[in-house]
């Protein structure tokens, strides 16, 4: 290496003219295939099962000398493993962008934040604090643009704040960020990691790869499995010196004060939207993600009161005849759509689809009193059927098959939803699983209900 250039300088020069191969053709998997083509990289994605790009192969070249990997590629796929048993390097995608960042960006500041639930919600509050402050930064990563398309922005950005999956953290050794928040930990995507033990493992990674780090004291989870001295806690409690918390409807910053003994407030209640108890938990780790890198209370405020959830979000569809109808298709595993559940009484509850290895035990035992009646669709409904019979036998079960296709199939469900709401019910699409079996996502099932909605009620 020439006297003076870094490791990381090394890293990029010496991308030209390598053989290069990115492991997953989808968003980021594209976007890595770009920017190693940038830096004159010769690349090749491979992808099992995309065939018509000719950029894509599926079986493994020879001669690779770099494989950089999407997420949700496990890392003992049997391609990963024989990668790495001839000796290639093998790397994340955050990893890859990280070699990246140090040297188009050296200055850049990374702040980060994972969770089970919640991530994409308080990244979006974070990015409209950022426009609030006229802070030069922007989210990425598990939501908008791939972590790696905003470090070879033509303009570089001064912070990103990502969004981390379980998966990216998984593959990932090498940031070091100014801050992270953890938001909650529960039971999903054990079908990937294999056990709830290791999806917490790979969460909890975040606590030694930052200088301050954010966690939620209300999550049980996390009050169990993080050490007092390790974090700053945020909860919806009054706060304790060195957290953040609530103090009737303010929320309030006991950490980055000018003395111990002084609280200031960041918001009041009413600037949240909605103010329901988890999302005030987002708008607590986006406030201490906004102070880790000195953005003022006003312009915090100013970015949370301006900030509204994305659709599909505990989204109010129609509200007819006192019955409140509303679209919370992102919430793909039980943690979430308790949380949706929690925010109202006299649920009529639509529930079911992919429930990636997770248990409804506890959802529906905490539930079970908001819950009128259950209408169950998807692969694995009986997961909920069982365990309402066994644990609020009570409560009316309604199964809805698809006959047709989904557009039908939301026809049908809101037509019995139609048939058992009252006066002072609310119809919730909160279903706990993912949606692939009978939707092309939690996207497109949240429009067929509204539009189911619309056209029926």
């Amino acid at each position: 290496m020439p006297s003076g250039l870094s490791p990381n300088m090394s890293f990029v020069t010496e991308l030209s003219g390598k053989n290069c191969l990115v492991i997953g053709a989808g968003v980021t998997g594209w976007a890595v295939h770009e920017a190693l083509l940038k830096f004159g990289a010769k690349s090749k994605i491979f992808d099992e099962k995309v065939t018509e790009k000719s950029e894509v192969v599926n079986e493994l070249p020879k001669d690779i000398e770099l494989a950089v990997v999407s997420p949700g590629w496990k890392i003992d796929h049997p391609v990963i493993l024989k990668l790495k048993s001839a000796g290639i390097e093998v790397i994340g995608e955050i990893d890859f962008a990280w070699k990246i960042k140090q040297v188009l960006a050296p200055n850049q500041k990374w702040i980060a934040l994972t969770g089970t639930n919640g991530k994409t919600t308080t990244i979006k509050m974070v990015e409209s604090i950022f426009k609030a402050a006229k802070v030069n930064g922007v989210a990425c990563g598990n939501v908008g643009h791939t972590v790696i398309a905003s470090v070879c922005s033509a303009q570089p950005f001064e912070y990103l704040a990502i969004e981390l999956s379980s998966f990216q953290i998984q593959w990932s050794e090498l940031p070091k960020y100014q801050s992270v928040a953890i938001l909650n930990i529960a039971e999903d995507h054990i079908d990937w990691h294999g056990s709830f033990e290791d999806y917490a493992a790979a969460k909890l990674k975040l606590l030694k790869q930052a200088e301050k780090v954010f966690v939620n004291k209300s999550d049980p989870e996390l009050s169990r499995r993080v050490g007092k001295e390790t974090a700053i806690w945020f909860s919806l409690e009054t706060p304790n010196q060195n957290e953040f918390g609530l103090v009737e409807n303010l929320l309030i910053d006991r950490t980055f004060s000018a003395t111990p003994a002084q609280a200031n407030e960041i918001a009041e209640l009413v600037d949240i939207t909605p103010t329901a108890p988890h999302n005030v938990l987002n708008a607590l780790a986006a406030s201490a993600l906004a102070l880790s890198i000195g953005i003022k209370y006003e312009s915090i405020k100013i970015g949370l009161r301006n900030f509204s959830p994305d659709h599909h979000r505990m989204e109010l569809v129609l509200s007819k005849n006192d019955i409140n109808w509303i679209d919370d298709s992102k919430a793909t595993n039980p943690h979430a759509a308790a949380a949706s559940l929690l925010s109202y009484f006299q649920v009529i509850w639509i529930a079911g689809g992919l429930a990636k290895g997770s248990s409804m035990d506890e959802l529906v035992s905490r539930c079970a009193k908001r819950i009128k009646a259950v209408i169950l669709i998807g692969h694995d409904r009986e997961l909920i059927a069982d365990a309402f019979t066994k644990l609020s036998p009570e409560i009316q079960i309604l199964r809805v098959d698809q006959v047709t296709d989904s557009k039908q199939l939301m026809k049908d469900v809101v037509k019995q939803a139609i048939a058992l709401a009252k006066p002072g019910d609310t119809v919730l699409l909160a279903p706990a699983c993912a949606s692939m079996d009978q939707f092309s996502s939690y996207v497109e099932r949240g429009q067929l209900f509204a539009q189911a909605v619309k056209a029926q009620v």
